[in-house]
């Protein structure tokens, strides 16, 4: 993580020697970039050669990241700040067989975080579409919430079981290089449009209930506790867009 992160910096120090300058020292910047919003529906059919069963999945998923920012011109080009990271998403997956939905699974998710990022601008002239290179750092708190059921087993030794899980100490951290463009829409604001890479890794221990109904008759035969824990990585690309406001320096 250390070298992606001086890789980061020295691509960043790069642009800044291509820089001139287009604001001025003092200069606030105060936005908020959208890094991702998704939603996203999908089925799969699964097919086995007889006497075998196929089933039917069906997955939907919603999740967005707004990251509030406010930063500090150092020079006039480059800026550094804060920011705020807010990523709600969820995500549930069904399984079907026979026009019976057998299995259901829902997650919920949620990520609250502080960071910093540093910006430079390096695009030259009066042009009203400043280029920029941005390096982000953030990481916070994480929950999750997850529920389900999975019917099983046929006659007699039908079975259903019903679990719902949450997790505690969920940690998050995100680290990120994009490229845009700022496109002013006046000497104090602007759209910015950017894509860059996005490396992400969370961690949560999960305290999930299971209760299980053997003979499936509403009556609960059996009641379980399991303690997972889940280390995730994730590599990515992110295409977003944001908005900025630029103030003078306060005299």
């Amino acid at each position: 993580m250390y070298k992606k992160t001086g890789f980061f910096l020295s691509i960043l120090l790069i642009i800044s020697g291509l820089a001139s300058a287009q604001f001025k020292k003092g200069v606030r910047m105060v936005g908020a970039n959208v890094g991702s919003l998704f939603f996203n529906a999908g089925t799969a059919d699964v097919s086995f050669p007889a006497p075998t069963t196929g089933y039917t999945s069906k997955t939907s998923s919603f999740g967005v990241s707004i990251a509030p920012s406010m930063g500090w011109f150092i020079s006039d080009n480059t800026a550094i700040g804060v920011l705020i990271n807010i990523n709600p998403s969820n995500n549930k997956t069904t399984y079907e067989a026979g026009g019976n939905t057998y299995q259901e699974d829902k997650a919920t998710i949620f990520n609250l975080g502080i960071g910093g990022f540093a910006r430079n601008y390096f695009s030259s002239g009066s042009s009203s579409f400043k280029p920029f290179g941005q390096l982000s750092l953030n990481l916070g708190f994480s929950s999750q919430r997850t529920e389900g059921f999975f019917y099983g087993g046929s006659g007699s030794g039908a079975y259903k079981e019903v679990y719902d899980g949450k997790s505690s100490g969920g940690f998050f951290f995100n680290a990120a290089l994009a490229l845009g463009m700022t496109k002013m829409l006046n000497s104090h604001t602007g759209l910015d449009f950017y894509a860059g890479y996005n490396f992400s890794s969370n961690k949560h221990t999960y305290k999930t209930i299971t209760q299980r109904d053997d003979g499936n008759n509403g009556s609960i035969d059996v009641t379980f506790e399991k303690n997972p824990t889940s280390n995730f990585s994730n590599h990515g690309v992110v295409l977003g867009v944001g908005f900025q406001i630029f103030l003078e320096p306060r005299k």
